[in-house]
């Protein structure tokens, strides 16, 4: 019965790598097609530099950093939660590791190409390399990114190392030679050996410790670059968790979405089940409740005090020019999905995808709101300044978005989206008996349950 699950699990996750629809390649070209609108605008922002933004003297940042920002909170979802979802031996988090873990990297590839759009020249990148001083938070964001990326590619790799061996010995003649051979050099040779085991479980664990504080370090930096500043709305010493729980409740968000998305177009009803909907929707509705927790005191402690320039801009935030985005953004995209989760009427399946959509437009317009007011609200007694996204903006923005999902879609056809080797560990497990020191898994991983009843 082991073997026909393992078998089932195989031909679900290997049918997308083995077999291509009319429908993958019609969604490929699109996406190529909005990355490559995207790279059109760009194009024209090279040729007649930023004054083809709506970005000016006043309001010196606008999507792209909106997007540097979001992007970054998304990748909080995949390598912290499955590290930690690991450590505590969560055995219901084996069917979705992988597509945390792969937001994670997709999500960081987007977020470093924000900055670099938003100078204008790249070639100044150059200039943060040679001149940079260490006192700079901009520098601090770079060294952070930039180990977050390289340790969340490692902690992907590590687990993908198995199934390249399985993709090496079971595709062999059936694929192409250079594909073959790319799943040759990324299997290192592995043929499942006790030591190669050994191995990989240590380095796992060693990610798994240095990911967690790697993943808070990021998303407390990226807060420090509007936090070490006097600008009015930015001056704030919770912007460091504020951050980091915005990003944990934006990252799980995405993460659900994501697996709704994956379950219905590769059929894998069978391992993402509604149990592991209803534990990620838990964790939502936890940080949720965090989250506006901050939310409260962050403005709590500024409509107290109603200092100059905060009370103006507090005034714009609340009832002025930005109350739409504001209100629409803090009751769609916080106060409705906590209720979504918690009320177990509208805890269904289709309803949880709708409310993390919600939750991620509702982050997107937060991280617009924290940008953009509070470079246009005036430091000295003159108008507001006026901040309008151009064409070129939305096209970068949407690429950025599209390559974001473009990421997962060459992804999943050349790699399994969920990792046969953690599955057929996960069912090792279940079948030792309980005096052999390993904890059993739960049925929900149980070979004979089919990899994962429904809940």
């Amino acid at each position: 019965m082991a073997a026909t699950a393992e078998e089932r699990l195989q031909q679900r996750v290997l049918a997308p790598v083995t077999h291509t629809s009319r429908a993958w390649y019609l969604w490929l070209g699109f996406l190529v097609l909005l990355v490559g609108a995207g790279l059109f605008a760009y194009n024209a922002q090279l040729q007649g530099g930023l004054a083809v933004t709506g970005m000016r003297d006043t309001v010196i940042w606008g999507l792209y950093i909106s997007n540097f920002v979001f992007f970054s909170g998304v990748s909080m979802a995949g390598t912290f939660i499955s590290a930690i979802l690991r450590i505590t031996g969560a055995e219901w988090r084996r069917p979705l590791t992988r597509i945390a873990e792969l937001t994670t990297v997709s999500a960081l590839l987007m977020c470093a190409l924000m900055p670099l759009v938003d100078m204008g020249r790249p070639d100044r990148v150059l200039y943060l390399l040679r001149y940079g001083r260490l006192q700079s938070p901009i520098v601090w964001d770079i060294i952070a990114i930039t180990t977050y990326l390289t340790a969340s590619v490692i902690y992907l790799y590590l687990f993908l190392i198995p199934d390249a061996a399985l993709l090496r010995d079971g595709l062999k003649g059936k694929v192409s030679r250079l594909r073959h051979g790319l799943y040759a050099l990324l299997a290192l040779g592995w043929q499942g050996l006790p030591e190669q085991r050994r191995r990989i479980e240590r380095g796992a664990a060693i990610m798994m410790v240095l990911i967690i504080p790697i993943g808070v370090t990021v998303h407390s930096v990226v807060s420090w670059i509007f936090g070490m500043t006097y600008r009015s709305g930015w001056d704030s010493t919770i912007f460091a968790p504020y951050f980091a729980v915005g990003a944990l409740y934006s990252g799980v968000a995405m993460l659900i979405t994501l697996m709704f998305v994956l379950r219905r177009v590769c059929h894998l009803e069978e391992y993402l089940t509604e149990k592991h909907f209803r534990y990620l929707g838990y964790m939502l509705a936890a940080f949720g409740v965090l989250y506006l927790y901050f939310t409260f005191a962050e403005y709590l402690t500024v409509a107290y005090k109603l200092e100059g320039g905060e009370s103006l801009l507090l005034e714009e935030l609340l009832l002025g020019r930005y109350s739409l985005l504001v209100w629409s953004g803090f009751f769609g995209g916080q106060i409705l999905p906590i209720l979504v989760v918690l009320l177990p009427a509208t805890r269904t399946l289709p309803i949880l995808f709708v409310a993390s959509v919600l939750v991620n437009v509702g982050m997107y317009i937060k991280r617009y709101v924290i940008v953009v007011p509070s470079l246009a609200n005036p430091l000295m007694p003159y108008e507001w300044g006026v901040y309008t996204p151009t064409w070129v903006e939305l096209a970068v923005t949407g690429a950025s978005f599209g390559g974001f999902v473009l990421v997962f879609t060459l992804f999943t056809k050349l790699f399994p989206i969920i990792s046969v080797w953690e599955m057929r560990e996960g069912w090792e497990r279940a079948r030792q008996p309980a005096g052999a020191g390993l904890a059993a898994a739960p049925a929900a991983l149980s070979p004979d349950a089919g990899g994962g009843a429904h809940a």
